[in-house]
């Protein structure tokens, strides 16, 4: 007697599995992407996506982790690599234009999309923890510019951090609404005008 196949099946290819579930996340967000959502996009039924992946959270945290990788890291090369925090910016909103606009994936950054009205403390709570992290690599790098006296002293390092921060936000939701990429590069270069003159370092006396 053949019984049914129970797990997934044995041709099932799990990073190709994770990048049809992050497209659907991307796509959706956390709260709007339902299991049936994913069973249809990863083309398995649920017994197999939970004995793959375990529950919709744990496949989204896994999911969060690929997208990190590949596509939402380039903030913290960009802060490591350039000589400036000035110069790490402004390589974010550039590269931030280009991503969040790319028609090879969903439009717009993954984590700050897959946030909008997310009834999970558990969700909300660690991608909130995402972006605070990406905020102190943003002001952790502006403080060693004041240290060196790239940036003037009185600049208050976490309100410009925070700045940057909005403005890749609402990048990537203008991204979304259908910001073309010179559209977004235009409006990084605007953002940079507002930053602090390099060595400018005010006279004290």
């Amino acid at each position: 007697m053949v019984t049914g196949q129970r797990g997934r099946p044995r041709s099932f290819d799990r990073d190709a599995a994770l990048d049809k579930a992050m497209t659907a996340f991307w796509e959706r967000g956390y709260e709007a992407t339902s299991i049936s959502d994913l069973t249809a996009s990863l083309g398995i039924s649920a017994p197999s996506l939970y004995a793959a992946f375990g529950d919709k959270r744990t496949l989204f945290e896994e999911v969060v982790a690929v997208y990190a990788g590949r596509y939402g890291d380039f903030a913290g090369v960009a802060l490591a690599e350039e000589p400036t925090a000035r110069a790490a910016v402004e390589r974010v909103l550039r590269e931030a234009a280009e991503i969040y606009t790319d028609p090879a994936h969903p439009r717009g950054c993954m984590v700050l999309s897959a946030a909008i009205n997310t009834t999970s403390d558990e969700v909300a709570r660690a991608l909130r923890e995402r972006r605070n992290a990406n905020l102190e690599m943003f002001e952790s790098r502006i403080r060693a510019d004041v240290a060196t006296g790239a940036l003037p002293a009185d600049t208050d390092a976490r309100v410009l951090a925070r700045y940057a921060g909005a403005v890749v936000a609402g990048m990537s939701q203008q991204a979304r609404d259908g910001a073309s990429r010179e559209e977004l590069g235009a409006v990084a270069e605007r953002a940079l005008l507002a930053w602090p003159p390099t060595g400018a370092v005010r006279d004290s006396a």
